[in-house]
């Protein structure tokens, strides 16, 4: 049975003072994930989709958030979330989702990159945000992130994926810039490295 999402956000670090934990921290997260999923792409859409669907949120849950967090609460609180805490709490929750029987024996996995759409600032002169995905094609669960340095590439970060997932009895397909011989040994051959994934996620970066 796969364990309860909630449950698992609970584990995430808190590192709010005392006096602000006006909201639960799990609460929030699991509300601001479902208002993604439902289509909200900046704060105040997620502030938004909470405020009108409170009351059968906290019903069908059983929780008591009493009012929706403003939008720049959100931010606050979303931005302040350990990152790696939260990537590991939603691998631990897709890996507890049974996986459909394949019908050749092994499990497809899809890895791929997307650059995150509204990442780039050029105010701080940084670079779109690019991430690695993998999904799993028989249930379209995605088992984990990873984002790429801003330095690097897709081609040294996929195997990183792979290996952190730890999965056996898998197929991984990957792009073809994936096929270059001798991709360890690329440094020291001085083989140019491969421009960042093409194509833009249709999950953007949320906006104020």
């Amino acid at each position: 049975m796969p364990t309860s999402l909630l449950e698992i956000l609970r584990a995430i670090p808190d590192h709010r003072r005392r006096e602000g934990k006006r909201f639960d921290l799990a609460t929030v997260l699991l509300y601001a994930t479902l208002s993604m999923v439902a289509g909200a792409n900046s704060y105040r859409q997620m502030h938004e989709f909470i405020r009108i669907h409170l009351q059968r949120l906290n019903e069908a849950f059983g929780l008591r958030l009493p009012y929706s967090p403003s939008y720049t609460g959100l931010r606050l609180i979303l931005q302040n979330v350990d990152p790696t805490s939260l990537e590991a709490a939603f691998r631990r929750h897709a890996s507890s989702i049974s996986t459909p029987p394949p019908s050749d024996g092994l499990v497809a996995i899809a890895v791929d990159g997307k650059t995150l759409r509204g990442s780039f600032d050029a105010f701080s002169d940084r670079k779109a945000a690019h991430m690695m995905s993998a999904l799993r094609q028989a249930d379209q669960i995605v088992l984990g992130h990873l984002m790429v340095e801003e330095k690097s590439n897709e081609i040294p970060a996929a195997p990183e994926l792979i290996e952190a997932l730890g999965l056996k009895g898998c197929v991984f397909t990957l792009d073809a810039e994936h096929a270059q011989k001798n991709v360890r040994a690329r440094d020291r051959l001085g083989q140019s490295p491969a421009d960042p994934g093409q194509g833009q996620s249709t999950q953007p970066a949320p906006q104020p």
